[in-house]
């Protein structure tokens, strides 16, 4: 046996098992998107189109546009965005439906409005309440600067390719425990240290509103449940402690974090069967220019069929 043959056999070996690793991790990443269950949620506060922030809203508009077709989220929850800058970026951004009204009704005040792909989903239900003493009661609250939920129940739209069988048969009589679907809650919660308070309230009223979900009936699997939005408060807090508990907490009811980083105010939560991919603190300018006041969070998960 040659010194060549010594040395070229080995570095075979290594490079066919490299190109297998390669081609199976291929294999498994277009299994999950051709399943459907990879699932893409940001949430970004728009920053309201206040003529005293620079750069101006006609400004960032495009900024925004563009840091959305980067990340093409499956999912936005956005907050603080006013009528004209909702209509602005959904008959940009046309992919996209977007469901919530304002803060105290129709198109009045900031909305929590939530942007989603309307070739991945439909839209199943879709409701909101109040962040205080008489939830179901639009804009109640705080005269200024009442804050609500915008929430919404998904499917995942099951359509096979072309030449291939899906799950469902043309004659599909079967009920729901096949049903792929998840719910999604946006909110914007009160800032300033004297709404210390409200914000644990909130907290409690949006954990009670989300466990009346967690199942249809005995014969459903639960849902994953999806929570985001700017809280106005970082881990460790009180409201934050309500909704995810602390290190020692064995509550199932409660929410995990995407990624716990001590200094964020926005969050993305989840609950049930639900493995995160990737987590990132979107750092998106132009030039040094920022499209917002806050940096989106983007976050890749993986639903799991139980």
């Amino acid at each position: 046996m040659t010194l060549k043959s010594k040395i070229t056999k080995p570095f075979i070996g290594l490079c066919l098992t490299l190109f297998c690793s390669v081609c199976f991790i291929q294999f498994v990443f277009g299994q999950l998107q051709d399943s459907g269950k990879a699932l893409k949620l940001m949430t970004y506060n728009l920053k309201f189109a206040s003529p005293d922030y620079k750069p101006s809203w006609e400004v960032r508009r495009e900024m925004q546009v563009e840091l959305i077709r980067k990340y093409n989220p499956d999912i936005i929850g956005t907050q603080e965005g006013l009528k004209e800058q909702i209509d602005w970026l959904a008959d940009h951004l046309p992919e996209y439906v977007v469901i919530g009204e304002g803060r105290k009704g129709g198109d009045d005040d900031e909305h929590m409005a939530i942007f989603y792909k309307r070739n991945k989903f439909r839209l199943r239900e879709m409701q909101s309440f109040q962040l205080s003493e008489t939830p179901e009661i639009i804009g109640s609250g705080p005269e200024v600067n009442p804050r609500m939920v915008t929430w919404a129940r998904f499917a995942l739209i099951d359509i096979p390719a072309e030449n291939k069988d899906g799950k469902y048969p043309q004659d599909y009589r079967g009920h729901w425990e096949n049903t792929q679907e998840f719910y999604v809650f946006n909110t914007h919660y009160f800032n300033g240290r004297i709404d210390t308070l409200a914000r644990l309230n909130a907290s409690k009223l949006i954990l009670k509103r989300v466990n009346a979900l967690n199942r249809f009936g005995s014969w459903t699997p639960e849902r994953p449940i999806f929570l985001m939005g700017d809280f106005n408060c970082r881990p460790g807090s009180a409201p934050y402690k309500v909704l995810v508990g602390d290190k020692n907490s064995t509550n199932t009811d409660l929410f995990k974090n995407s990624f716990e980083d001590p200094g964020k105010i926005d969050w993305i939560l989840y609950k049930g069967a639900v493995k995160v991919l990737k987590y990132e603190d979107v750092d998106f300018n132009v030039n040094g220019v920022y499209p917002s006041d806050h940096k989106p969070i983007y976050v890749e998960f993986e639903l799991i069929n139980k």
